[in-house]
């Protein structure tokens, strides 16, 4: 059985009326998607708010004469104010959820070319949502009027899955910005890529601070500008990215610095100074190793953050400041906090979006892809395509990924090499022996990091007092190397992979996690227990 169509929607206003005989010169929605030949409307619900009676009888009738299989049905909404959302939803809402759809019987078209822009958007909304179970319609007027010229109509179907174009497009954006904030770095551990996918999230939907944490080094003041970058290309942001890292404040010009003073307020004062947080209105403001600022600048900058307001120093007038922040540590603030050496309330307002950037011993997998990025950007701004010969290269990976390389400097250390080496190299090659000398530097730059950490606590934790007592000391500082490289790893292969990185490939079918497991065994612990020993 053919399904009768039904139309909802709004009368309108303005569009719709007419007078006399000219009325069928002018072109009117409503009557008009009675008009085309190719459908037959069944049912017209025609909403109205407020005192319209006579014009929904006229157009009533021009239906009829137009379109005598059309019955219209005229429904009295209850809204105060036609451009107030919460007003205009609501009634929609009631009427929807009273109306007797059967869409097993009948077909609904949601006309949304009449009524307030307000109206349309509801009526929009509500029919994605499937409170109307239907299709959107949308009528355009002739290019000419003339008598009885009905003009165009468009079914809008909101099945979203079947525009896969725009999904695909959605998509693609989206891996653009997660892209961009990692400059392009192909980067292989799961946990940063993570990371980076929820942070692009966040950045274009939220104005909150976002707290970064991770060692000297990981990258927080770099993501924190690709930050401001992503926004800016976004047009969500309109100022400058200002940076400043808290531990170069001293004394009396901490607060002079960030809050700026006026004329006078201390010795030295000779003429006002905005500080830096006016100076990131509309902008966004990093503060690196915020851990390190004074009592009072903590509670001037929460106060700025709440408020968006603060007083520079010796002044009475406050100043506005609408900015966006990025706070950086190395530290634990939460254990900050708990010494007293942090605001709680200062924590909580910045800790709602807080990520851990990984340091890069951390991450060996992304080493190699930060190294062609490296590359590629000393020979952009050198004019000198640089490369590693295959020996070369094979030979930094395997130091560069073994438990030997500490990284204690992170990407500024790996940076740091690449330049040097780049530098070195003849006709742009990277040989062998200045990857060796690179190697011999790097093992002086890291000796009074300890190539090896002292055994003694984490035996003890894993072994108890009297079981790490026991042990030789070759074994002691061999099972300590063994740990520490376990606690850089993500799992038991992981682990195993980089201890027998050489031997491996000596063995038809290297098994390094069996390896590794058999060593642990040896002195009565597996895996599992190294673990939460050291969480």
């Amino acid at each position: 059985m053919k399904k009768r169509t039904v139309v909802i929607g709004f009368i309108g206003t303005q569009l719709d009326r007419g007078k006399g005989s000219d009325r069928w010169e002018k072109w009117r929605p409503t009557v008009a998607l009675t008009q085309h030949d190719d459908v037959v409307v069944d049912r017209f619900d025609l909403l109205y708010n407020g005192d319209f009676g006579t014009l929904i009888s006229e157009v009533a009738n021009d239906i009829a004469a137009v379109s005598p299989e059309t019955t219209v049905v005229p429904h009295a909404l209850e809204i105060k104010d036609a451009w107030d959302f919460e007003n205009v939803y609501a009634a929609l809402f009631d009427f929807a959820k009273s109306y007797p759809f059967d869409p097993d019987r009948e077909d609904y078209w949601i006309h949304i070319t009449t009524g307030t822009h307000v109206v349309q958007i509801c009526l929009f909304l509500m029919t994605e949502a499937r409170f109307f179970p239907g299709r959107l319609v949308q009528t355009s007027p002739p290019r000419r009027q003339g008598v009885g010229e009905p003009g165009t109509y468009a079914l809008i179907d909101l099945d979203l899955s079947r525009y896969d174009q725009i999904a695909q497009r959605f998509s693609h954006e989206q891996a653009e910005g997660v892209a961009f904030l990692k400059s392009g770095i192909a980067t292989r551990n799961a946990r940063f890529n993570d990371m980076i996918d929820e942070i692009e999230h966040v950045a274009i939907k939220s104005r909150a601070p976002m707290l970064l944490m991770g060692p000297t080094g990981a990258g927080k003041s770099f993501l924190a500008r690709r930050v401001y970058e992503l926004k800016k290309a976004r047009h969500q942001i309109d100022g400058k990215f200002v940076e400043l890292n808290c531990a170069t404040l001293h004394g009396d010009g901490a607060a002079s610095t960030l809050f700026g003073h006026i004329k006078g307020a201390f010795t030295g004062a000779a003429s006002d100074r905005p500080g830096l947080l006016k100076s990131a209105h509309k902008g966004l403001l990093f503060l690196d190793e915020i851990g390190e600022l004074g009592a009072d600048e903590q509670a001037m900058l929460l106060k700025a953050i709440e408020e968006k307001r603060f007083l520079p120093v010796g002044s009475d007038n406050e100043v506005q400041s609408d900015f966006q922040l990025i706070a950086g540590t190395n530290r634990d603030l939460s254990e900050d906090v708990v010494a007293g050496r942090f605001r709680e309330d200062l924590y909580a307002r910045i800790n709602l979006w807080t990520y851990a950037l990984p340091g890069l011993a951390e991450r060996p997998e992304d080493i190699e892809p930060n190294l062609a990025y490296l590359l590629n950007q000393f020979s952009a701004e050198n004019g000198q395509m640089v490369r590693f010969n295959k020996e070369a290269r094979e030979r930094y990976m395997r130091f560069a990924t073994s438990p030997e390389a500490l990284w204690s400097g992170n990407f500024r250390d790996l940076s740091a090499s690449v330049t040097r080496m780049a530098t070195l190299a003849d006709a742009g090659g990277i040989s062998a022996v200045i990857v060796d000398q690179e190697v011999s530097r790097l093992q002086r730059l890291w000796r009074h990091h300890g190539a090896v950490p002292s055994a003694a606590p984490d035996l003890s934790a894993v072994l108890g007092e009297d079981g790490a007592a026991a042990l030789d000391l070759f074994d002691a500082i061999q099972l300590g190397a063994v740990i520490t490289v376990c606690r850089r790893s993500k799992s038991l292969s992981d682990a195993g992979r980089k201890l027998f990185n050489v031997s491996r490939e000596a063995k038809s079918k290297p098994n390094d996690a069996d390896r590794l497991k058999k060593y642990l065994a040896r002195f009565g612990l597996d895996w599992e227990q190294v673990g939460q020993a050291l969480r």
